[in-house]
């Protein structure tokens, strides 16, 4: 029973973040999941892979979710989906390749590292500037790659790194915002794909899987980030945006320095 409230407040605080503040829950998920499968007695060596795919699994819903909201007001740039698309399904999958070839501890390491960036990101509200037009076809499938690949191998929806490279490009920050929702559900099924496969014979898997994704942790995750986002997105008109971002920051750093720091 504790174990299933970890996941539905899991859950919960993903839907929240991602209803409040447009960030996925990966980055909250991922941490949380490595914590609460070392505590059920999950093999130490699939540990972080079980948490970034069964986290890749939710992103897939919570995506859904998002571009639907945001379809609905017409800011998605779907031209920009469909040129991104391609390098990220292949990139997606390339990651799961390269998380399979690192140690749990390397893996772990790799994402506390990735976590702080991004704390420090929105905690001193860095911010591309534009720069330069959208790039062709060939470079546009290149940065899909390099989004998808990096979000695989963390378990997030890519947006920390969509978002700024649409608004470097010259596209207004609502309608990256947007198009980056849509981008998250290629990375989120390519990923699931590739952790699913990668993972499939693995000699530690815990029952009530599959590959890498822990489906009891998916179910309950989903049904809280669900239920809560439409929430968050409404609490965001009443609460300050950038007191938020802080305090969100914080949390991320906690959450990433215990993956550095935690043998």
């Amino acid at each position: 029973m504790t174990v299933w409230l970890t996941y539905l407040v899991t859950g919960a605080a993903a839907g929240l973040a991602a209803g409040l503040l447009g960030v996925g829950g990966g980055l909250i998920i991922v941490p949380v999941l490595v914590f609460a499968f070392l505590q059920q007695g999950m093999h130490a060596d699939v540990v972080v892979h079980m948490a970034v795919g069964t986290s890749l699994a939710t992103i897939i819903f919570t995506s859904i979710s998002s571009v639907s909201a945001h379809h609905k007001r017409g800011a998605v740039l779907w031209p920009l989906v469909w040129q991104l698309s391609p390098g990220i399904v292949v990139g997606s999958l390339l990651g799961a390749l390269i998380a399979k070839q690192m140690s749990s501890d390397n893996l772990r390491i790799f994402f506390g590292i990735f976590e702080l960036l991004v704390a420090i990101q929105m905690a001193l509200q860095v911010k591309p500037k534009p720069h330069r037009p959208l790039p062709g076809r060939l470079t546009m499938a290149f940065a899909g790659g390099i989004i998808g690949s990096v979000s695989a191998i963390v378990g997030i929806g890519g947006g920390t790194m969509t978002v700024p490279f649409l608004v470097w490009s010259q596209v207004a920050m609502k309608n990256a915002v947007a198009t980056s929702s849509a981008c998250g559900l290629p990375i989120a099924v390519a990923g699931a794909v590739g952790f699913v496969l990668t993972g499939w014979q693995d000699v530690h898997l815990p029952e009530y899987s599959s590959g890498y994704i822990y489906w009891p942790a998916f179910i309950a995750i989903v049904i809280a980030s669900v239920s809560l986002a439409p929430l968050g997105a409404r609490l965001a008109h009443h609460l300050p945006a950038l007191v938020l971002k802080r305090l969100f920051a914080i949390l991320l750093a906690g959450l990433g320095l215990r993956m550095l720091f935690s043998a």
